[in-house]
């Protein structure tokens, strides 16, 4: 019989890059010997921030805290489109960024608040008939893909030291929202073409990435020093 540790509750993670977000249910499962892990969103393994894992008999809430809305910050390389719509895809064109100023990405931003319809990426985990997208990405495959509503409650800028530096910008979005479409449509329309440059998950629902630890700090810590940091399963808020 397996030895595994019983802890239900809610975990705040801040994830870094480089790790997806199958990568830290992995490793907090193996570290804590935890039989059922989950994780309530997906977070691109260049983006960090947020990340709620589920422990135990909270995996049953996934659903309802998947659901909540998001926040993230984030930056935007102008100038630049990419097969992926950020910066770890396969360059596809770059172009002179020329006479566009705070104004016109502003502008271009209003356009894209309240409810749109975004066409999910081919590189994205969505799946057809069983398959994620970016498994056929890989492939050289593209197929059409079912637009879908979201609403975007707030997209705006946050600084403009262009071109010295990426524009900064923060979206406050409905669950499904793909931020670098966002920013793919705002380059589109400027005519110079977009692409994410980094992304980071302030909140998801009720939840606050400043209340979230390093995933490193986490590892580090006993099986008891960790169910003080977990949210119990009956004050969990979904």
């Amino acid at each position: 019989m397996k030895n595994y540790n019983e802890i239900d509750g809610l975990l705040l993670v801040d994830k870094p890059a480089g790790f997806t977000s199958h990568d830290v249910v992995a490793k907090i499962r193996r570290t804590f010997r935890v039989e059922t892990v989950g994780h309530g969103g997906t977070l691109d393994p260049a983006a960090t921030g947020l990340l709620l894992i589920m422990l135990g008999r909270a995996t049953k809430l996934s659903e309802r805290l998947m659901g909540g809305d998001k926040t993230y910050a984030g930056t935007m390389r102008l100038g630049v489109t990419t097969d992926s719509q950020d910066l770890d895809g396969k360059v596809l064109t770059e172009s002179r960024v020329a006479n566009i100023g705070r104004c016109h990405v502003e502008a271009e931003m209003q356009k894209l608040c309240g409810d749109i319809y975004q066409t999910p990426p081919m590189v994205s985990a969505v799946k057809i008939q069983g398959v994620p997208l970016y498994k056929m990405a890989r492939k050289g495959q593209e197929i059409e893909r079912k637009p879908r509503l979201v609403h975007v409650y707030k997209y705006e800028l946050t600084a403009w030291d262009f071109p010295e530096k990426d524009p900064a910008f923060v979206v406050e979005c409905t669950k499904g929202t793909y931020v670098r479409t966002l920013v793919h449509d705002v380059g589109q329309a400027l005519g110079c073409g977009a692409a994410l440059a980094s992304l980071s998950r302030l909140a998801s629902g009720k939840y606050h990435l400043a209340n979230a630890a390093p995933l490193d700090a986490l590892l580090a810590l006993t099986v008891e020093e960790l169910r003080e940091r977990v949210v119990p399963f009956v004050k969990i808020e979904a």
